[in-house]
């Protein structure tokens, strides 16, 4: 993973607040596992808050793909809004949260794909498009906003930590079994959304 924040992490000065890149702060989700159900039309708890979910990935494998999520990302940080980042190739349960998303909307499964109070906006295709005609302020009114110069001081800007459970090993030892088991609090990569811009 390579850090595009251009600043030192945890850099901050004493009157100044904290400035996330592209990072959600407010979740409604507690209790519920790891990562949030997929938004529904009806009862999905960020449409009332407006919040601003994109599906990435940091994958340089199609550089195609790529590119549209760096262009996606560009545009909303111009648009100075929080986003709720969530890199598909970090955590497949990210992934399989994402086909079951456009599953339900009868879609195929792409990247980028971008959602705002919960309903799908789309790739990068309609959000070039809504950007380019100037609609993409209107479909992100009432976003919570957010200066795009600011880095995590506790992930660098991925999004991502190592679980502190674990340490990253993805094992913890069990003292009444004598034997180290899978640790339930983290990823398949031993990591963990980061709990000070992804709570």
């Amino acid at each position: 993973m390579e850090d595009v924040s251009g600043g030192t992490p945890g850099a901050c000065s004493k009157n100044k607040k904290p400035r996330h890149l592209l990072t959600y702060h407010h979740h409604p989700y507690q209790g519920q596992g790891r990562h949030p159900p997929p938004p529904s039309p009806a009862s999905d708890p960020q449409r009332e808050t407006q919040a601003v979910v994109l599906y990435t990935t940091s994958l340089r494998g199609v550089r195609r793909t790529f590119a549209d999520c760096c262009a996606v990302r560009a545009a909303l940080r111009g648009l100075r809004v929080a986003v709720d980042e969530r890199d598909v190739s970090m955590d497949s349960a990210l992934r399989r949260e994402l086909q079951a998303l456009l599953a339900a909307r009868g879609r195929g499964f792409s990247l980028p794909q971008l959602l705002v109070g919960g309903r799908l906006v789309g790739g990068a295709d309609e959000v070039r498009r809504l950007h380019e005609a100037g609609e993409l302020r209107r479909v992100l009114e009432g976003a919570p906003g957010q200066d795009p110069a600011f880095v995590c001081g506790a992930c660098g800007g991925f999004r991502f930590a190592p679980c502190p459970a674990c340490d990253g090993s993805r094992k913890v030892f069990v003292e009444a079994e004598g034997r180290a088991r899978r640790c339930a609090e983290c990823n398949e990569n031993g990591l963990v959304r980061c709990p000070s811009c992804c709570s």
